[in-house]
């Protein structure tokens, strides 16, 4: 069994390139970084580093061990703070989420959330599904709401509703108008099925423009400067002076997902909200 002061002192040497260096860093003697990572050594059959007049070089078995040493501290400093988090009063909540389903389908749920649960510490993000993926994985969100189904090993994907996904456009808009698409940046689920209905509907090419909120979407939109995809409960219940036009089929449907790592317990909160979503 790997021995964790053992590895951490492997990960102060491999940092620093030093054994003075790294028994600075961890604020003891230079004997016991050597002691500590001959231990490690002997304990894993394998010579890791090589000492030399410039300091330490790993050797390739200690550049495969220093991967995992950086995984495994990295892992050790989300305990801590996911303990620490816990010990405060309350349930936190950091979660992620396109910005059309936080304007049309969180609003009343998280009021009865919060309803609830009073003592509940929300967070919201929002952004395209690609980023709060990257987010989610790397622990800066606890779980998120994206378009579409996704396979990843660290994640698991929980499908919550479909979206019908139309082209909202103001009415008698010209056919120029008709050719440029107004959307979020790129890795939008959304934006990337709009890009494939228009390459469909024979429109391409056409020319995308990026906006950062669904209000300039849905004003410029309003405006007659192109046409935006959005779920139709957002066309309909946010854009009164759009006209709807519905797209095929293979277009029109995509899935609501849940998203949270598969090494981290969900948070209470989360599970309630997705019932509610899904319910």
């Amino acid at each position: 069994m790997l021995d964790f002061l053992a590895l951490e002192t492997f990960l102060a040497i491999g940092e620093t390139g030093s054994v003075t260096a790294a028994a600075q860093r961890l604020n003891c003697v230079q004997s016991a970084v050597t002691a500590r990572l001959r231990k490690l050594e002997d304990g894993l059959g394998a010579t890791l580093a090589e000492r030399h007049a410039r300091g330490v070089t790993l050797t390739e078995a200690g550049e495969r061990l220093m991967a995992y040493a950086r995984r495994i501290a990295h892992l050790a400093e989300e305990a801590e703070h996911a303990v620490a988090a816990a010990a405060q009063s309350g349930e936190r909540l950091r979660l992620g989420t396109m910005e059309t389903t936080a304007a049309a389908r969180l609003p009343r749920v998280l009021a009865r959330l919060r309803a609830e649960s009073p003592d509940l510490r929300l967070s919201l993000a929002t952004g395209p599904s690609d980023h709060l993926v990257r987010e989610v994985l790397a622990g800066r969100l606890d779980a998120a709401l994206i378009g579409g189904r996704i396979e990843h090993p660290e994640l698991s994907v929980r499908p919550l509703l479909t979206e019908e996904l139309v082209e909202a456009r103001a009415p008698g808009l010209g056919c120029e108008a008709a050719r440029t698409l107004l959307a979020f940046r790129r890795g939008c689920s959304y934006r990337a099925r709009a890009e494939a209905w228009l390459r469909h509907d024979g429109r391409a090419p056409f020319e995308v423009m990026e906006f950062g909120s669904l209000d300039a979407i849905l004003g410029c939109a309003e405006a007659g400067i192109g046409i935006a995809v959005v779920p139709r409960v957002v066309a309909e219940n946010r854009a009164a002076g759009l006209a709807v036009r519905p797209l095929l089929p293979a277009f029109a449907h995509l899935d609501t997902c849940a998203v949270a790592r598969l090494d981290m317990p969900e948070p209470a909160a989360f599970g309630r909200l997705c019932d509610a979503l899904s319910g």
